[in-house]
């Protein structure tokens, strides 16, 4: 509706349509600006670590380590380490994105704008996605290939890596929106995102685990994620792809929701 006298919009009347594309790209645009201007630290930092940490398992194995599931043992973590990199640094993106505003107080720059809470979660994980994948890319196409990897499924792998980097920039959502503090978001990250990465048989197949830590790892979203890119990359897994998919489908679904009524309500970010 128009007000007949000023003839601009009435207040509290979306003048944008259904959906503010324009507000959406320009979100998107902010966040992927976040990280490029200090590509040193969120891209080329984790393309290190990822090097030094199959620099490291290759000299302390050594060619003595026998193959694990058919393969060598570096062909085999490769896979867990490229896609606990992508992880990693998705969730970093939004929990520092959302953390740092609140901290400093500017968060109502980004509560102000035209924008539903529907759109506000798709541009905040859409530039999680977005810094994963440009991680993804280098160790994809330079350490794989050094390692004489070649990718058995790449649009599968793209479609698990992704899956799991729009996970993880959901979870970074909800961890900085109900932290507080930036020890508040240590301790979740200390004490519930890293152990589910390193606890998702990244160095290891769930065979080699004992029987309750089998059954652990298959409550644990990062092993389906993982699994799922070791097999579309090597042809290998430990439990089915289709299985794995479909809960990383249902968990994101779960924790993007989450994001939406906690976005909708201002909770933990209004106050």
């Amino acid at each position: 509706m128009t007000d007949q006298t000023t003839g601009f919009p009435d207040m509290g009347v979306r003048r944008f349509g259904r959906f503010n594309w324009l507000g959406l790209w320009t979100l998107i645009v902010r966040e992927m600006r976040r990280f490029l201007t200090v590509w040193m630290q969120t891209v080329l930092a984790p393309l290190v670590t990822a090097g030094l940490f199959l620099a490291i398992f290759s000299i302390a194995i050594g060619p003595s380590r026998g193959d694990v599931m058919g393969v060598g043992f570096l062909q085999f973590i490769a896979p867990g380490i490229l896609t606990m990199t992508v992880i990693q640094n998705a969730f970093a993106n939004t929990s520092s994105s959302i953390l740092v505003s609140k901290v400093q107080g500017n968060i109502v720059d980004t509560l102000m704008p035209p924008l539903s809470a529907g759109e506000l979660v798709a541009g905040y994980i859409a530039g999680g996605v977005g810094r994963g994948l440009f991680v993804a890319l280098p160790i994809g196409l330079l350490v794989l290939p050094m390692l004489g990897i070649t990718v058995q499924s790449p649009l599968l792998a793209l479609a698990f890596i992704t899956l799991g980097a729009a996970l993880m920039s959901a979870l970074g959502m909800v961890a900085a929106t109900f932290a507080n503090k930036f020890d508040q978001m240590a301790a979740i990250t200390n004490f519930i995102v890293t152990p589910m990465a390193f606890l998702s048989g990244t160095f290891y197949s769930v065979e080699a685990a004992p029987p309750a830590m089998q059954a652990l790892l298959h409550w644990n979203p990062m092993f389906y994620l993982i699994d799922g890119v070791r097999f579309a990359v090597l042809g290998i897994s430990d439990s089915s792809p289709l299985l794995g998919f479909a809960v990383l489908l249902v968990t994101t679904a779960a924790v993007t929701a989450l994001c939406w009524s906690w976005m909708r309500s201002g909770y933990r970010l209004k106050a």
